[in-house]
């Protein structure tokens, strides 16, 4: 099954606006998803740089962001724990929360990953990607993406 993610800042494929990116106020954009499946109790969003020199960059790793939420406003802030009881992990410059588009040169890609989980995962705040996707194993019942571009001036 498929996730429709999107946003209304920018279009699957198109230039992230620079008030995403570190160029700018480096806050995350608004995500709104729809088609969650029955039995879906929690979701996760992944957002990477597949095209990164030295191999895929993170850039946010969030957990356990309840069903029923369907989406997460612009400037999520940077808690280990927010409102809703989503917890952050840990992005590739080991801090917490999103960390905005920054490529060396060249435009990259960034892809929004999100997954609707059959459980509330055991992990604590900090998680990286690769403990996120251990822990998600086994309990993903669907999943989809937004890809959004970036170049630096």
């Amino acid at each position: 099954m498929e996730i429709t993610l999107k946003s209304p800042s920018f279009e699957e494929g198109e230039m992230i606006p620079v008030r995403f990116t570190c160029d700018g106020e480096d806050i995350s954009p608004e995500l709104v998803w729809e088609s969650i499946p029955t039995g879906c109790q929690t979701m996760a969003i992944i957002c990477d740089d597949p095209d990164a020199p030295m191999g895929t960059w993170v850039h946010w790793v969030i957990y356990n962001i309840p069903a029923d939420l369907g989406r997460l406003e612009e400037r999520v802030p940077s808690l280990d724990i927010l409102p809703s009881g989503a917890a952050q992990g840990s992005n590739s410059w080991r801090r917490i929360g999103y960390g905005g588009p920054c490529p060396p040169g060249g435009t990259h890609r960034y892809f929004f990953k999100i997954y609707a989980l059959d459980t509330r995962l055991d992990l604590e705040p900090g998680a990286s990607k690769s403990r996120l996707t251990e822990a998600m194993e086994g309990h993903i019942l669907a999943q989809g993406h937004l890809m959004g571009r970036y170049s630096r001036k």
